[in-house]
């Protein structure tokens, strides 16, 4: 065996390894942050959607469900796609919404209308960041496709123009409604975990058979020309949640580490025969997130791989765990379960999973309240099993009740961010990057993440 000795001293003089920082600009005079922010209540809702291509026409579908909610107007490149919304609305016997097609800037003849709220954008993500801070400067709210921003400049802006404007600016993230996820929520809301050490995310879904959907190419094209995590706001939102970031807790570092791409390059030379020299985004990239208060999150990207689809959701406390890929459930200490849900709590250990039948009976006692109330409509009207229901009818509810709402600013800001700083990282051999604290030293504010309800 061979062994390096250190001088004894050396320990001593090792110097700490700080984390790189980019630049976090100056609250504007005046401005202030829109932490719990809430405006006047709304009986009818005016709708007005930006991006009728793979995820807008869903959403314009499930908002024909939604009671008070005006659908004004529909706006995309192509005169088809608005085309075929109206039909959309027709069909639910709604009125003929104001169609805006045929140039690349109809979006803000929209969001100039006096009569509209709330400008929802389905588009590219490189188009998310202007015409969110556009609507907002024209006295909309915004509800925006994830990821919402792509750039530390995108994202500052936002923020600051949410700010400046005193708007709602909501990302659509649509996982943290999910049902494993939301009753994870309420269960560790209530304690039943403990103290919430780490969580993980991820998502892991090969796109192969996607790629040639999207227009212009604009997605296969974004991960050739850009390295690192550009797409973690699924993993992040439950993640987050479950930690209370900027709602008690902030995230103050990340280290990321990725793959060499394989899948994707051999795709574009093999299968579109171009070329593939250049390519960027790692085949498989991972994420490490450590938080003011010592706690950790685990994030991860891969649409490259033939993987099954997962989101790697997991929760893992002081008392209990929650696992959601591949094997759904949980487990827990024994004295976690009262004998409502088994008579024999005491033969329980966190050695393995809870039976199924215990499983079914947690689920049922901490259903979370959002799920009491649309559990079954969601599951009728659809959207990723019900969870976009669930999100665009939140989204509403708020706004209708002059409630905060469910995600703001700054968590479109944190869960966006890993894309811009993992680059970071990456290209400096996995140096530590500091997460900026986008609340601008607002961060213990609000005391843990609840969902608002109106009495």
């Amino acid at each position: 065996m061979f062994s390096i000795a250190l001088p004894s001293n050396a320990a001593k003089k090792a110097k700490k390894v700080m984390p790189i920082e980019t630049k976090v600009p100056v609250r504007p005079a005046g401005q202030k942050d829109v932490l719990g922010l809430t405006t006047p209540k709304m009986d009818v809702v005016r709708v007005g959607f930006i991006g009728l291509g793979m995820r807008g026409p869903g959403a314009v579908s499930r908002f024909t469900h939604l009671k008070g909610v005006e659908i004004k107007a529909l706006c995309d490149l192509h005169p088809e796609r608005v085309e075929n919304c109206q039909k959309i609305l027709q069909k639910a016997g709604l009125p003929e919404a104001t169609g805006y097609s045929g140039s690349e800037d109809a979006w803000k003849k929209m969001c100039e209308r006096p009569d509209i709220d709330l400008i929802y954008i389905a588009t590219d993500w490189k188009n998310h960041a202007k015409m969110m801070i556009y609507a907002m400067e024209h006295g909309k709210h915004v509800a925006c496709e994830v990821p919402a921003a792509m750039t530390l400049d995108e994202i500052w802006a936002v923020v600051n123009t949410a700010e400046k404007t005193q708007k709602h600016c909501m990302q659509l993230e649509n996982c943290v409604y999910d049902f494993f996820e939301l009753t994870t929520l309420n269960m560790a809301q209530k304690g039943v975990f403990g103290d919430i050490l780490y969580a993980e995310g991820s998502y892991i879904h090969n796109l192969e058979e996607f790629w040639g959907e999207y227009n212009a190419d604009w997605r296969l094209k974004y991960n050739k020309e850009h390295r690192g995590d550009i797409y973690a706001t699924h993993g992040m939102g439950p993640a987050c949640q479950l930690l209370d970031i900027h709602r008690g807790d902030k995230m103050n570092y990340l280290v990321a580490m990725d793959s060499e791409p394989v899948s994707i390059p051999n795709y574009i030379k093999n299968v579109r025969k171009e070329d593939s020299t250049g390519f960027k985004n790692g085949q498989h990239t991972m994420t490490m997130i450590r938080t003011e208060k010592g706690k950790t999150i685990h994030i991860q990207h891969d649409v490259a791989s033939p993987r099954p689809y997962s989101r790697m959701y997991q929760c893992t406390g002081t008392k209990g765990f929650a696992n959601k890929y591949p094997v759904e459930g949980y487990a827990l200490q024994g004295s976690q379960v009262d004998a409502s849900i088994t008579p024999n709590h005491e033969n329980l250990n966190a050695h393995s999973y809870v039976s199924d039948e215990i499983k079914d009976a947690l689920m049922k006692k901490y259903k979370h309240p959002i799920h009491v109330e649309l559990e079954e409509t969601a599951k009728k009207v659809g959207g990723h099993g019900g969870m976009d229901f669930i999100m665009d009818y939140r989204l509403i509810y708020c706004l209708q009740n002059g409630l905060p709402l469910d995600m703001d600013v700054y968590d479109l800001a944190e869960w966006c961010c890993l894309a811009p700083l993992t680059s970071i990282s990456l290209e400096n051999n996995s140096a530590p990057v500091a997460v900026p604290d986008f609340t601008r030293g607002n961060w213990n504010k609000v005391k843990g993440f609840r969902h608002a309800f109106a009495k």
